[in-house]
């Protein structure tokens, strides 16, 4: 499935995205604020004596260190490469392999028998020697009834489905995203049940973290939708946050990785030096400019992108575990103009527009 990122006023942001489009929703954010307090500084016993805080303990290694992401041979881009192939596009069937041959998450949702899906997905990545990139993607009332409406129906449903997400981890190495946009929608209004949402986030990292060697990252939107980072990292704690490995940033987004690095530290310190993701499979180009393009939304199917940096854990950043591709390249993040797919149905011209810029 796709994710979108709601408009943020621009004059909120700690950091200028100029031209930034945000999730799901035409209407800017109500959320706004100067952000979380700087790093904590001084040091040694007169910082001590002064009241100053001490500097935060050094980082314990990152989990992430050393892994190589599963890259699925099935994936649609490798697909349509070998179609291409058989058409005599060889040249085209090049440019879709940059995609192809990168490490892409795995999204989970509705409809799905989640168990046999991921146990399948996890003896395949065993086999390479390599850990699989999750999403569980299934909350109650997700995307606030935008353009990826759905997801379980009922709070029920939603705990017996994420029981069947963790029974197919099966111990086995693993990196989890927990639904991408739910704590930022919350934080930002989006249905008047946030104690019910929150405790089943709590509850969906809980149980994923009960499998011995997944690594859980709840997600926490984009440094363009909630400015006041103190405020994020509250409803991130209500929702688990302390209990998973770290937070994601910038799933189904355009924003540059330095801008999301740049927040996630702050992001980060609010929360007491929590590690973080990045998702840059198409944030190349950044954001479109301006609030539409071509009649639709800019944040979706926006034209001109290109692919970001690929998958990797050498980040150059203390508490970014790893650059990700969390969204596919070449899904679609909605029919927002006419002749559009839906969410999530692999479009093979844009994947092939994203891939001949990179």
């Amino acid at each position: 499935m796709t994710r979108f990122l709601r408009l943020a006023t621009v004059a909120a942001l700690a950091l200028s995205v100029p031209g930034l489009a945000g999730c799901e929703s035409d209407e800017p954010p109500s959320v706004t604020g100067t952000g979380a307090p700087a790093l904590p500084g001084g040091v040694g016993g007169n910082a001590q004596q002064e009241g100053l805080p001490s500097p935060p303990p050094p980082l314990p290694p990152n989990p992430l260190a050393g892994k190589k992401f599963y890259v699925d041979p099935a994936n649609p881009a490798t697909q349509q490469a070998a179609r291409w192939i058989a058409e005599s596009r060889a040249t085209d069937a090049q440019q879709i392999r940059k995609i192809g041959d990168r490490a892409v998450a795995h999204w989970l949702t509705a409809g799905t028998n989640a168990t046999r899906e991921v146990d399948a997905l996890m003896t395949r990545a065993a086999a390479a020697g390599q850990v699989p990139v999750l999403v569980a993607y299934n909350i109650p009332g997700r995307d606030c009834g935008s353009y990826s409406a759905g997801g379980a129906a009922s709070p029920a449903a939603y705990k017996a489905w994420i029981r069947t997400v963790a029974a197919g981890l099966k111990g086995r190495p693993a990196v989890v995203v927990v639904e991408p946009d739910a704590v930022p929608h919350t934080v930002d209004g989006c249905g008047d049940l946030a104690d019910e949402r929150y405790a089943l986030l709590r509850d969906a990292v809980t149980t994923l973290k009960s499998s011995p060697n997944a690594l859980v990252y709840l997600d926490a939107g984009h440094p363009a939708w909630v400015a006041d980072v103190g405020r994020l990292a509250g409803a991130l704690r209500r929702a688990g946050g302390d209990a998973a490995d770290g937070f994601s940033l910038n799933v189904s987004n355009f924003i540059p990785t330095a801008d999301n690095l740049a927040y996630g530290d702050r992001l980060s310190s609010a929360m007491g030096g929590k590690r973080f993701v990045v998702d840059t499979s198409r944030n190349g180009a950044g954001p479109a400019p301006g609030a539409e393009v071509n009649g639709g939304p800019s944040w979706c199917n926006p034209p001109g992108r290109k692919l970001g940096q690929p998958p990797t854990v050498d980040t150059g950043h203390p508490r970014a575990a790893a650059l990700l591709w969390i969204k596919r390249p070449g899904e679609s993040d909605g029919a927002c103009r006419s002749g559009e797919p839906g969410a999530g149905a692999w479009w093979p011209e844009y994947a092939l527009d994203l891939a001949r810029r990179s």
